[in-house]
């Protein structure tokens, strides 16, 4: 419609669509939506499209809001926001990408403050017809895209697809991870990352907070010499106990850092925080910025970084970004780089370890369309259990990762329930950023940073240890399912709805989440001495005490303060690996494989080597697991030299 404007996601894409998937799914005859029942309009305020709902039709997706699950009935704001829980749809990762329960997708390409009136705008001369009606403000023009299904599911692969894929992490990523205080030294640092190796808590993942600069909130870029004083032996002694480093930064940079001058020429208009804002849609800002990253981050080892207050506060008194009138030097203004700023900061950041040949798994906290090959996930500072929860329910909609990360709690069962939340997500994380001990230490953050232990303390220990377990057995089986991911887009974690359409019962279900494609997960919160679940029809495994149950039906549940609602598909294969306290670069899983139901399908694991993008070049092993009747089969096929995983057995229930 019209013509579209020169900035939008698309301009930016992180990848060309692949191809070869979107091939592979199945062909469609025919557009699930007929061009002529499309409407467009062009105003001096902008652009309107009008499209058809079907009376039954159910809406998901337009981001990662927190607070809304199903949208018929919702005016939806595509707009970035660090209010991931407001009912106005704000979001850390903004998508105009909706899918629709008939099995089809609909993506906007604008990076416009858009806005979607989901079946509750009718017009006078059809008062009875429901509509998605979608204003886009400014633009004079707007490409838009329909993804054929014919499932729900499918039409997200599709937009996945389109996007390049989605992004595989390395296997260390996969493991847990905690940030420690913010104002931590090298010293705190390593005393409490050797406690942990100490006490059998696993851990890939160390993540350093703001206090490494001499200067935050703006950045210098600069080391605390007094609280890091050799960097380089730092990281080393790190790496050397087997912790991946992951480093806090953000973009805006303050007067006192030594690129401040360099940089003015490819910055906005406006400060943040008295620090520029880099333009990184510019080769120049670019280069300046990560130059600097490579040579006090990148260069003496760091594996990833939190990318923090790349979003916003466009609706709140305390509105602390940039304004939507910003000027940009490449030409974008306030709101389309509002819109697009946390992909751009990716981009701009993974190039370093692009360079290396290395990959990545880091935290962000604004995202947008198209983001499914960019190895990031989105964490909030809100801290709201039941959000946690719809937001990985909601993940699988658009392409993008989340972390319903733990910091202290209101009590212990508080802290174990959210840890079994968030061993069930794409990035595991305890984010210890105001808290001087871990949680499984003491819940209170004022009595932890006092120095006070709970009386809890080691049985709170044991739970945290045997929960974080846990996780590291299923690394196999998770590792699996981003490689799916990649491959044929299909969300690793993913609301009920996408995997059974035609069970109508799914349709509001926002508090139970797919895990790979063969676990259900349905956390407990805090207080709940039941809850109810859901069982899609089938039949379904008690994942703890192997209970044979048939779905199609509510159960009411209880579980002890150790165990959560976790069940299994029947007829899966789920391989779990001996837990180990971290990833290194020579770890050999050894896997048992559990098999469920009278007709076991194949289970494909994928090894390789794990830390490189040589995978995506062939380097790469597909071990077929298959059911024999009365023992398991197993197949190595492919181009990777080395062993990661070794299958030691085979469990089997019925």
């Amino acid at each position: 419609m019209g013509t579209p404007e020169k900035f939008t996601p698309l301009a930016f894409r992180s990848a060309a669509p692949d191809r070869g998937g979107l091939n592979r799914m199945p062909k469609v005859s025919a557009s699930p939506i007929l061009p002529d029942s499309v409407s467009a309009h062009r105003s001096d305020r902008g652009c309107e499209i009008v499209l058809p709902l079907g009376k039954d039709d159910k809406i998901y997706g337009l981001g990662l809001n927190t607070a809304n699950f199903e949208l018929s009935g919702h005016r939806a704001w595509v707009v970035p926001s660090d209010h991931p829980e407001d009912d106005t749809n704000e979001s850390h990762a903004p998508d105009p990408f909706y899918v629709s329960s008939a099995g089809y997708g609909v993506y906007v390409d604008t990076a416009r403050y858009a806005t979607f009136s989901v079946g509750i705008a009718s017009t006078k001369d059809e008062p009875a017809k429901r509509t998605v009606v979608i204003d886009v403000p400014t633009a004079k023009g707007v490409d838009v895209y329909v993804f054929a299904g014919p499932s729900t599911l499918e039409a997200v692969q599709r937009y996945n697809l389109f996007a390049g894929g989605g992004s595989v992490p390395p296997l260390w990523g996969l493991g847990m991870a905690f940030r420690g205080k913010g104002d931590s030294s090298a010293e705190d640092v390593r005393k409490l990352a050797k406690s942990f190796r100490a006490d059998d808590i696993p851990c890939d993942i160390f993540g350093i907070e703001p206090g490494w600069q001499t200067q935050t909130y703006s950045s210098s870029f600069v080391w605390n010499k007094p609280r890091f004083p050799d960097p380089d032996r730092f990281i080393g002694q790190m790496h050397d106990l087997g912790y991946r480093m992951s480093f806090w930064e953000h973009p805006f940079t303050h007067p006192s850092s030594p690129i401040h001058e360099a940089l003015k020429p490819f910055a906005g208009n406006y400060l943040v925080w008295n620090g520029l804002v880099p333009d990184f849609a510019t080769k120049g800002g670019r280069d300046v910025f990560v130059g600097r990253q490579k040579e006090v981050l990148f260069s003496k080892g760091v594996d990833s970084l939190k990318i923090d207050e790349v979003d916003s506060q466009p609706f709140h008194h305390d509105r602390w970004s940039f304004p939507d009138t910003s000027v940009f030097p490449s030409g974008l203004d306030g709101e389309q780089m509002h819109s697009m700023f946390g992909i751009l900061a990716q981009q701009a950041l993974l190039q370093p370890l692009t360079d290396k040949n290395l990959r990545t798994w880091g935290l962000v906290r604004n995202s947008h369309a198209l983001s499914a090959p960019l190895p990031y996930t989105l964490y909030t500072d809100s801290y709201d259990h039941k959000c946690y929860i719809r937001g990985l329910a909601k993940t699988g909609f658009g392409g993008h990762m989340w972390t319903p990360e733990v910091r202290d709690a209101s009590s212990v069962e508080d802290l174990i329930r959210r840890i079994q939340t968030v061993i069930f997500s794409q990035y595991a994380m305890v984010d210890c950023w105001y808290m001087k001990m871990p949680p499984w230490l003491q819940i209170d953050a004022d009595k932890s940073n006092a120095g006070v232990v709970m009386p809890e303390a080691p049985e709170t220990t044991r739970l945290v240890r045997d929960l974080f377990r846990l996780r590291m057995s299923l690394v196999p089986y998770l590792y699996s399912a981003f490689n799916e991911y990649h491959r044929d887009g299909k969300p690793p974690v993913r609301a009920l709805i996408l995997d059974f359409p035609a069970d109508p019962e799914t349709a509001h279900v926002d508090d139970q989440f797919m895990f790979g494609p063969s676990l259900m997960v349905a956390p407990m919160i805090a207080g709940q001495a039941q809850r109810s679940v859901y069982l899609p029809k089938g039949v379904w495994f008690d994942y703890f005490t192997g209970e044979r149950l048939e779905g199609g039906r509510k159960i009411e549940v209880s579980k002890p303060l150790a165990q959560l609602p976790l069940y299994v598909k029947a007829d899966a294969m789920i391989p779990l690996a001996e837990p180990v306290g971290h990833v290194g670069k020579d770890t050999t899983f050894r896997i048992r494989v559990k098999v469920y139901g009278d007709h076991p399908a194949p289970f494909t694991l994928f090894e390789d080597d794990g830390e490189t993008n040589d995978y995506a070049k062939g380097a790469q092993n597909r071990i077929e697991l298959s059911w024999g009747g009365s023992s398991g089969v197993v197949k190595r096929s492919g181009e990777f030299s080395g062993r990661r995983y070794e299958i030691v057995g085979w469990d089997r229930l019925r």
